[in-house]
C-alpha cells in the first residue's frame, strides 16, 4: 500500500509561464495550507483528509526523492537544482518543498512540476517527484514575408533547434517582431504566433510566425501652430528625423518612429534656442491618423516667449587657464544675440570627440575629473549674464592600459600603435588618436573599437582603459575571370595582411599559416593565353621592432607574346620580357606632426625584346633599363574606418628621379641620328626591283626615307629603332606626382570626399626627350590587367579605360606626360559590419590628359557624373559597380560619350 500526499502542484503552460502559487496548497506564511492525506493502507495513526496548518507541518529526515517521470535531464540534477539533498531535514509541509518548486519553475524548463509522499518509515519520508518538460523547438516557419528576411528574424530572437518553447519566447519574439517593422514605417504590424506539436518527434513543437505587416504608414502633414518667429518650413527642417512627404526628399523618409519624434521634438526647441528665444516651449502636440490617407498628421502648438541675448560672461574658479583664453573658445560677446546652443557646444560639444571646446581643452592637459557649467546668473529685460564655472579638479594619469579582444593579432602590434601610455598624463586627444591609429591597422572592425574607463580614482588621479577589439578577417584572395585584349585573362591573387614571417619555422603557429605580427605578404598570378604575370611582395610596418619605420620589398616578371588580336593567333618567338625589384622604407615623421610619413625607394626593371615589332616601341630588339629613386612625402589623419573614412584628409607629393645619364655619358643625343652606326638599311631583299632612281637595292645598302638607295651614308636616313633604342637604353626621366584627398561629414551619416590629381611626366635632357614608358592613361576604371611599359592608369568615371589618352597622327595612343582630376563624391554607409561593408555614392568627376606641357590646359577636362555601390568583404578585398554618364566628347569624336558601367576590384577611387 502506498501512502500518496499532494504537496503541490504548479503549472507553467505556453499561454503564461508564471508560478501560479495562488493555485497551490502553499501561498506564503499567512495562509493556511490544506494537504489531503489520502490512506491507500492501514495507518493507524494518520487520518484521511487530516488538515494540517501550514506552520504546524511534521518535520522528517529526507530519504530520497525520485523523478517518476522519464525526461531529458538527469535525475541527480534536477534534485540538485531543487535544493533538496538526502538527508537533510524538512518540514511537510513547509518551506524546503515551497522553495523547490520554486527553484525548477524559475528554470524554465517544466510545464508541470508535483510532489507525492511515497512512503514514510519513522522519522524518514520518501518524495516522489513528477515533472513535465516544456516542449522544444523542431522548427519554425514564418509566413507573410520574404525568405531572405527569415535568416535575420531567427538569429535575432534566438529560434534554434531545440530552443525551450516557452511563453516569455513566444511574447518576446512577437514584440520584437512587432517593434522591428514599426521603426520601418509600419505601424500597424501585427504578429500571430501558433505553436503546433510535431507529431513525428517526441515533445518538439513547430512554430508558424504569421507576419502581416499592413501597409507602410508615412506623415502626410507636420504644422506648427502660434510660431510667428521662425516659419513652419524653417521648423521642419529642424526636425532632423522626422519628415512629411516630400517626392524631392531622397535621403530622409516621412516614417514615423515614436523615440525619433520625441528627439525632434526638442531638436525644434534647440532651433528656437539657436535664435535667442530661450523660453521657448511646446506646449502640446497631437498625432492623427488620417485612415482616407493612410497617413499621420502631427499639430505641434509652440509658444516662443521673447528673443534675448547675452550679458557679461564671466569665468569662476579658472587656474590653468586665464580669461583670455576661455572667451576665445567661448567665441561670444556682449550683445550678442542668445545661441543657448553654441553656448552647450563651446562648452562640451558632445558631437565632436575632437572639437574644440572648454571641456576637451581642459582633458587633453590631463584634467580627467574637470567638470565645467553655464549658469545664468543675472536676466535684466532682455539681457542674461552668465558664469562659467569651473572644477578643474586634480590631474588624472594613465594607470593601467589593457587591450582584449585580439585572438589572432600579437599583443606588441597593437601596443606599439598605443598613444596612451601608463604613467602619462590623460589626453582625450591622445585617447582619440589611439582608437584611429587601431582602426586604420586592418585588423579589427572599427566601428566595434570601445575604450572603457576602469578604476577611475580621483582621489589618486588615475584611471585604467581597457581597448575592447573584435578581430575581423585581414587575408583576403583575387579571383578573377574575364575576356579582354583577344583572349581570356584569369587572376589569382592571395593577400595576408597580418602575416608573421617569424614563425615560418614553427609548426604549431600554421592556423593555416602563421599569422599575428602584422606583416603583410601579397602573392599575384595573372595569366592568358598570350601573357604571364607573376609577383610577390612583403612588407614589415615595424622594421626592427623599435621605430615605426616600414620595410617593403617586392619582385615580379612578366612575359608578353606578339598575339594577333583578329585570328587570336600567338607567336612565342616574338616576345617582351619585364623583371621588377623594388625596396623601401618609409618612416613616420615628428615634425610638424605625427601624421607626416617620409618615404623613399629604389626600383629596377629590365625591359627585354626579342623580335617584338608593335607600334608600342619604334624597337623590336634590345632592352631598356629603368633605375629609379622614389621619395614621397605624405600627410595622412583620415579615420576612424580605412574603408569608409568619416573626417580627416590625405595629401602626398612624390617624385620618382632616374639618374641624368646624359650629363656623364658623353652622348650627344641631338646628332644621333648623324652616325653611321644608327643610319637606315635595307633589310628586305629587292634584289629583282629598282627603287625609284633606277638603282638595284640589296640588303645592308643604305636608304633614305623612302626606301631609295643612297650611296653615302651621311645621305641615308636614320634609323628611328636604332636611334631610340641607344636613346632609351636607361630610361632618363622624372615624375611628379600629387594628390589631396578630404572627407567631411556633412548630414548624419552622409559623407563627402573632395579628390584632386595631378601628375607630370618630364626630362632632363629635351634632346632626348620624354620616355614612352611610365606615361599616364586616363579614362574608365582604372582596372590595369597587365602594364607592359610601366603605364599609371588613371581612373575617370563615365569613359571607356584609357579612352582619354592621347594619340598619335596614325590613331595610336602614345600616353600622357601631363593629368589632373577633380572629383567630389557623396557616400552614405549602408552597413559598416565587420562581415561585409557596404556603402552608396553618387559622383562628379573631371579630368583630362595632355601629350606635353605646351598643350596642358587645367580648364580644358572632360566631365561625368554617376553612381555607385561599394562592397566590402574581408575575404576578397573592395568589390563595386559605378554607372557614369560621359558628358563630353572622346578625342576624334564630336557626340557625348553617354553611360559607361564599371567594375571595381580592389581598389578605391
Amino acid at each position: 500500500m502506498r501512502l500518496l500526499l499532494v504537496i503541490k502542484k504548479e503549472n507553467v503552460d505556453l499561454e503564461k509561464q508564471v508560478n501560479k502559487l495562488n493555485k497551490f496548497l502553499v501561498l506564503n506564511k499567512s495562509i493556511k495550507a490544506v494537504l489531503t492525506l489520502v490512506l491507500l493502507g492501514s495507518f493507524s495513526q494518520i487520518k484521511a483528509q487530516e488538515r494540517v496548518p501550514f506552520d504546524q507541518g511534521h518535520k522528517y529526515i529526507l530519504a530520497d526523492v525520485v523523478l517518476t517521470n522519464k525526461i531529458s535531464f538527469n535525475d541527480q540534477t534536477v534534485v540538485t537544482f531543487a535544493g533538496l539533498e538526502k538527508g537533510q531535514e524538512i518540514t511537510v509541509p513547509g518551506e524546503e518543498i515551497s522553495s523547490a518548486i520554486k527553484k525548477l519553475g524559475k528554470l524554465g524548463l517544466f510545464d508541470e512540476i508535483s510532489f507525492y509522499i511515497n512512503r514514510i518509515e519513522n522519522d524518514s519520508i520518501y518524495l516522489d517527484l513528477d515533472i513535465k518538460e516544456l516542449p522544444k523547438l523542431n522548427n519554425v516557419k514564418f509566413v507573410g514575408i520574404k525568405k531572405n528576411k527569415t535568416d535575420a528574424l531567427i538569429k535575432d530572437n534566438g529560434l534554434t533547434k531545440s530552443k525551450v518553447v516557452n511563453e516569455n519566447l513566444i511574447t518576446t519574439t512577437k514584440n520584437y517582431i512587432e517593434n522591428k517593422y514599426k521603426k520601418d514605417g509600419y505601424y500597424n504590424t501585427k504578429v500571430n504566433i501558433n505553436v503546433v506539436q510535431d507529431t513525428a518527434t517526441v515533445n518538439q513543437v513547430n512554430m508558424v510566425v504569421n507576419i502581416d505587416k499592413g501597409e507602410k504608414i508615412k506623415i502626410a502633414e507636420i504644422d506648427f501652430i502660434g510660431n510667428e518667429k521662425i516659419s513652419d518650413k524653417a521648423l521642419r527642417k529642424a526636425m532632423k528625423d522626422t519628415k512629411q512627404k516630400n517626392f524631392f526628399r531622397i535621403l530622409k523618409s516621412s516614417k514615423f518612429i515614436k523615440a525619433k519624434y520625441k528627439t525632434d521634438l526638442e531638436k525644434v526647441i534647440a532651433s528656437y534656442k539657436e535664435k535667442g528665444y530661450r523660453d521657448a516651449r511646446i506646449t502640446s502636440d497631437s498625432i492623427t491618423y488620417l485612415k482616407d490617407k493612410n497617413a499621420l498628421s502631427i499639430k505641434i502648438n509652440v509658444e516662443e516667449g521673447n528673443k534675448y541675448y547675452f550679458g557679461n560672461i564671466k569665468f569662476l574658479g579658472n587656474t590653468v587657464y586665464s580669461d583670455q583664453l576661455l572667451s576665445r573658445y567661448i567665441g561670444v560677446k556682449k550683445g550678442e544675440t542668445y545661441n543657448g546652443v553654441l553656448l552647450e557646444k563651446r562648452i562640451a560639444d558632445k558631437t565632436k570627440p575632437d572639437g574644440e571646446d572648454i571641456t576637451n581643452l581642459y582633458q587633453n592637459n590631463g584634467y580627467l575629473f574637470s567638470n565645467i557649467n553655464a549658469v545664468e546668473v543675472k536676466t535684466v529685460n532682455d539681457t542674461i549674464d552668465f558664469e562659467i564655472r569651473i572644477n578643474e579638479g586634480p590631474l588624472a594619469y594613465f594607470n593601467k592600459i589593457t587591450v582584449v579582444g585580439n585572438d589572432k593579432t600579437n599583443d606588441r602590434v597593437i601596443y606599439r600603435e598605443l598613444r596612451t601610455k601608463p604613467g602619462e598624463k590623460y589626453s582625450k586627444e591622445l585617447l582619440v588618436r589611439t582608437i584611429r591609429e587601431i582602426g586604420q591597422l586592418g585588423f579589427f572592425d572599427p566601428e566595434a573599437i570601445d575604450p572603457k574607463f576602469k578604476n577611475v580614482d580621483a582621489a589618486a588621479g588615475t584611471v585604467d582603459i581597457e581597448y575592447n577589439l573584435v578581430e575581423k578577417g585581414s587575408s583576403q584572395i583575387e579571383l578573377q575571370g574575364g575576356y579582354g585584349g583577344g583572349g581570356f585573362i584569369g587572376t589569382l591573387g592571395l593577400s595576408f595582411n597580418n602575416f608573421s614571417a617569424r614563425n615560418l619555422l614553427n609548426k604549431e603557429a600554421y592556423k593555416p599559416l602563421p599569422m599575428g605580427d602584422g606583416q603583410k605578404v601579397a602573392l599575384r598570378l595573372q595569366a592568358s593565353t598570350y601573357f604571364q604575370t607573376y609577383s610577390v611582395s612583403f612588407s614589415e610596418p615595424w622594421f626592427g621592432q623599435k621605430k615605426p619605420v616600414s620595410f617593403s620589398t617586392s619582385i615580379s616578371y612578366s612575359k608578353q607574346f606578339l598575339n594577333n588580336y583578329i585570328t587570336g593567333s600567338v607567336d612565342k618567338d616574338k616576345s617582351f620580357n619585364i623583371l621588377t625589384l623594388s625596396v623601401g622604407l618609409a618612416k613616420r615623421l615628428t615634425v610638424p606632426d605625427d601624421f607626416f610619413v617620409l618615404s623613399q625607394s629604389i626600383s629596377y626593371q629590365h625591359y627585354d625584346l626579342n623580335n617584338y615589332n608593335t607600334g608600342l616601341f619604334t624597337f623590336g630588339n634590345g632592352a631598356s633599363r629603368n633605375l629609379a629613386y622614389t621619395i614621397g612625402l605624405s600627410r595622412s589623419n583620415k579615420g576612424v574606418n580605412p574603408i569608409f573614412p568619416t573626417y580627416g584628409s590625405e595629401f602626398s607629393l612624390t617624385g620618382k628621379f632616374s639618374l641624368p645619364y646624359s650629363l656623364f655619358n658623353g652622348v650627344d643625343y641631338a646628332t644621333l641620328g648623324d652616325k653611321e652606326q644608327y643610319k637606315l638599311k635595307n633589310t628586305v631583299d629587292q634584289s629583282n626591283q629598282v627603287d625609284a632612281n633606277g638603282n638595284t637595292v640589296n640588303i645592308g645598302d643604305y636608304i633614305d626615307a623612302s626606301g631609295n638607295k643612297v650611296f653615302n651614308y651621311q645621305d641615308a636616313a636614320a634609323d628611328p629603332a636604332l636611334v631610340d633604342q641607344k636613346k632609351f637604353n636607361w630610361l632618363e626621366y622624372y615624375k611628379i606626382k600629387f594628390k589631396a584627398d578630404w572627407y567631411t561629414k556633412v548630414y548624419g551619416k552622409l559623407v563627402l570626399r573632395t579628390l584632386t590629381e595631378f601628375g607630370f611626366l618630364g626630362a632632363y635632357n629635351q634632346d632626348r626627350g620624354v620616355v614612352p614608358f611610365e606615361r599616364f592613361y586616363v579614362g574608365g576604371d582604372g582596372l590595369a590587367n597587365y602594364s607592359m611599359d610601366g603605364r599609371e592608369t588613371i581612373q575617370l568615371r563615365g569613359y571607356p579605360n584609357n579612352s582619354l589618352t592621347p594619340i598619335n597622327s596614325a590613331g595610336e595612343q602614345i600616353g600622357a606626360t601631363v593629368y589632373n582630376k577633380f572629383s567630389m563624391e557623396l557616400r552614405y554607409p549602408i552597413t559598416l559590419k565587420s562581415s561585409a561593408s557596404i556603402y552608396a555614392l553618387g559622383f562628379l568627376e573631371a579630368g583630362s590628359s595632355y601629350a606635353d606641357f605646351k598643350s596642358y590646359n587645367p580648364f580644358d577636362l572632360n566631365r561625368s557624373a554617376g553612381v555607385g555601390l561599394r562592397v566590402f568583404m574581408p575575404a576578397f578585398g573592395l568589390l563595386g559597380i559605378d554607372f557614369g554618364h560621359g558628358f563630353d566628347a572622346l578625342p576624334g569624336q564630336s557626340a557625348p560619350n553617354g553611360w559607361e558601367t564599371h567594375f571595381i576590384i580592389g581598389q578605391q577611387f
